[in-house]
């Protein structure tokens, strides 16, 4: 499963890096003769309402898809840690505050909070890195706090503390390397989340900002030619789902590996 999943996502890193020697045109270059052209050997996923070819839009949307899923992980990972593994750890005061701000966030929906704070910030990729950070980070501070919890009582941490170690680098080379795993599974589940939120975003017309080739985008302007020309939709959205599968067997795979469970 781990194989599989690493597999799909290295084949669309590859597309994503060769993307200008795989597409077969400019995705972005206007061909008002071939207005919905279908599928063929001249335009192998057919064209747009404009003349666009979806298939170089799709290679090209790759590179936007992964940068949006795996950019968007980090800081909400990192906030997400830092504030579980401190609660974790501490206890008392440090964790009353975290699990309040916890409280305060798990109510709202993701999605729509996330959707909330891009609409107030303005449309664009900066503002939902940011929305992202001030609401992806609970499940990454549950994760890490209840790492810590259980860490914090084992021996060799215990140990650490009785030779007069600091507790910065306690945490820094003791607690922190052994919370990491179940953060990492997690983390790859939630890149596929990144990617599909992403994608409504733009799907939604509060994303990356058009003509741009990015997958939402792309499903949001052939859903009116859906009847007729479903090759507009279909293929960013096959992408889509194929990238997504690739993470989710990665996540999964990784969480058998070490037996952690989900």
């Amino acid at each position: 499963m781990f194989l599989c999943g690493l597999t799909l996502v290295v084949l669309w890193g590859i597309v994503a890096l060769a993307a200008p020697l795989l597409a077969t045109s400019d995705p972005i270059a206007i061909n008002f003769e071939a207005i919905l052209a279908p599928p063929s050997s001249e335009h192998w996923f057919g064209t747009d309402n404009v003349g666009r070819d979806i298939y170089s839009r799709v290679i090209y949307g790759t590179r936007l898809a992964l940068y949006i899923g795996l950019l968007g992980v980090i800081s909400p990972m990192v906030i997400g840690m830092t504030i579980g593994l401190l609660a974790g750890y501490f206890g008392g005061w440090v964790e009353m505050l975290a699990m309040r701000l916890l409280d305060i966030t798990v109510p709202f929906p993701f999605f729509v909070l996330v959707l909330a704070i891009v609409a107030v910030l303005g449309p664009g990729i900066e503002n939902y890195f940011i929305a992202l950070a001030m609401v992806g980070w609970v499940g990454y501070a549950r994760l890490a706090r209840a790492e810590a919890i259980v860490l914090r009582s084992q021996e060799f941490v215990l140990a650490a503390r009785t030779m007069g170690f600091s507790h910065g680098y306690i945490l820094l080379r003791h607690v922190l390397p052994n919370a990491l795993s179940p953060v990492v599974v997690y983390m790859m589940t939630d890149v596929t989340l990144v990617i599909l939120f992403g994608a409504a975003l733009g799907f939604l017309g509060m994303g990356v900002a058009p003509p741009t080739p990015e997958w939402g985008i792309m499903i949001a302007e052939g859903q009116i030619y859906v009847s007729t020309a479903w090759w507009i939709s279909f293929f960013p959205g096959l992408a889509m789902i194929l990238l997504g599968i690739g993470f989710a067997l990665i996540g999964d795979g990784l969480a058998r590996m070490l037996r952690i469970e989900r």
